[in-house]
């Protein structure tokens, strides 16, 4: 662990605002609220997006395929926020196409599709990155050759759009900071301070240095998303859930294995769920699957039946492809946190989010997705501020994201070993490290190779191989010295394990 400073302000500290959860959602809330000028103070247990804000399917999306459950309210929302997040985001939102190919019997069929993308774009006031259009099945085959030609009907191309899930919490992390707030990652809420019933601070311990320190808010946010309902355990009252966990999992192929030239939208051959093969510079992407879970969101892995599952829809599409279990580069699963719900499937489960006050005063969020991350973070300020009586109008929908890239850049350029790549034919470099250990909150191996980087997901070994040099290079940034070197090697096997191991069994 680091030998460092204290991070946590003193007991007794008051803010404004404390949020609970450094995902996607708490950090735009984080963000929001201190634009406004409320003084704000975010706790994430472990790392910034170390949840499933880094295990998505990196899309910021309106979510075509939820127009086959007549969820438009939110298809419109999401169409919006990604228009937005194009315009205030390039560096980090970046268009991109999709082939959706009909198959002869598929569970949905050419009319349907044509139909639903017709819909998609009107959703989105006809004001996407480009119209949608039809393709006959020539067509397809012409935008995507490796695809099996075998009782191809036709089909469509649409755009979406794609980011890096982690960095993009990151940035919304980094701007709450640079307007005032205070933000702590590996730091963990252990209890509530209860005074008449109501949740008025917690009780905070630094898991870096083990300091505590008792802080005060005059609101607090429930942002931990499928951690929602334990975190509700603290406020001493009986809750029944409010989170049905859905648990999806990607794997991580050699492109040039697949060759596809955009992404496409898929029919799973085993059930007909809808999936996706994405592109990632050097790797293709397939998933997700969909299944309710009861798994501790700390401890969600896939399964070999998973892996699986998304292969045979792999070589059932890309049959020249002949991808083998051992093909996989890496694999790994989050869980979406689901409003509590009735539906028989989560397929079918409702996308919305849901805001509520609970009895002991704590304003929580569950629900939702990634793209619509920053509307449900004015929406969740806007209760702040008016339980509080402080706080401007939100600026979040004019006010562009700032961009990273220059100070990642200039820490690249510092020194010859800053500016070589770490591994031949990926993309990270030895500077980008340093940038995240001195700018970026980066605290542990895990940070640096999972969340600040991709080189753990772009590596069959997950970096294991690199981590004992990388933890050289960067201990005299993080006060590494002798035993805390290699302990910190040791951590980061724990956590590969933790989030890329396989477990044997059941799954989709």
């Amino acid at each position: 662990m680091p030998d460092s400073a204290p991070r946590l302000p003193p007991s007794g500290s008051a803010y404004d605002l404390l949020v609970v959860g450094g995902g996607i959602t708490g950090a735009g809330i984080a963000r929001d609220a201190s634009l406004r000028g409320l003084r704000v103070i975010l706790i994430e247990k472990d790392d910034f997006a170390s949840g499933t804000s880094s295990r998505s399917s990196r899309l910021i999306h309106g979510g075509l395929r939820y127009l086959e459950h007549g969820q438009l309210k939110l298809v419109f929302e999401a169409s919006a926020e990604r228009r937005r997040l194009l315009r205030l985001a390039p560096h980090l939102v970046r268009p991109l196409r999709f082939v959706w190919p009909v198959y002869a019997g598929a569970r949905v069929p050419f009319w349907k599709v044509a139909a639903g993308v017709t819909l998609y774009d009107a959703l989105a006031l006809f004001r996407n990155v480009h119209r949608h259009r039809t393709l006959s099945a020539r067509g397809v085959l012409r935008k995507e050759p490796g695809l099996t030609g075998e009782a191809l009907r036709g089909g469509v191309m649409y755009y979406d759009a794609a980011t890096d899930d982690a960095r993009l919490t990151l940035a919304n992390v980094l701007d709450a900071q640079r307007a005032g707030a205070l933000v702590l990652n590996h730091a963990a809420i252990t209890g509530f301070v209860i005074e008449r019933g109501l949740v008025t601070g917690a009780q905070v311990i630094d898991r870096l240095t083990g300091e505590t320190a008792e802080l005060r808010a005059r609101a607090v946010v429930n942002a931990t998303g499928p951690w929602s309902d334990e975190v509700r355990r603290m406020e001493g009252a009986a809750h029944r859930p409010r989170v049905r966990g859905s648990k999806g999992t990607h794997i991580l192929v050699p492109h040039a294995r697949v060759g596809n030239h955009a992404a496409l939208t898929l029919l799973s051959p085993v059930d007909g769920r809808v999936m996706f093969a994405l592109p990632a510079g050097r790797f293709t992407v397939f998933g997700t699957t969909d299944t309710f879970t009861d798994a501790s969101p700390d401890q969600v892995r896939p399964s070999e039946d998973d892996v699986a599952y998304l292969l045979r829809a792999a070589n059932t599409f890309f049959p020249s492809s002949e991808l083998a279990r051992g093909d996989v580069i890496s694999a790994w699963a989050g869980i979406r946190p689901l409003v509590a719900t009735t539906a028989d499937s989560p397929n079918a489960a409702s996308r919305e989010h849901a805001i509520e006050i609970t009895p002991a005063g704590v304003v929580t969020i569950t629900g939702g997705k990634l793209t619509t991350y920053r509307i449900m973070a004015q929406q969740v300020v806007n209760v702040v501020c008016r339980r509080i009586g402080a706080g401007r109008t939100s600026i979040t929908a004019h006010a562009p994201l700032p961009d990273d890239t220059p100070a990642r850049d200039a820490a690249c350029a510092a020194d010859a070993r800053a500016a070589q790549l770490i591994i031949p034919g990926l993309e990270w470099r030895w500077g980008e490290l340093a940038w995240a250990a001195r700018s970026a909150h980066a605290a542990t191996l895990a940070d640096l190779l999972i969340r600040r980087t991709k080189l753990a997901f772009e590596t069959p070994d997950h970096g294991l191989g690199v981590a004992g040099a990388v933890a050289e290079y960067v201990a005299p940034l993080l006060r590494w010295e002798g035993a805390a070197v290699r302990a910190a090697v040791d951590a980061y096997g724990a956590e590969v394990d933790r989030i890329f191991g396989v477990d044997a069994g059941a799954g989709v």
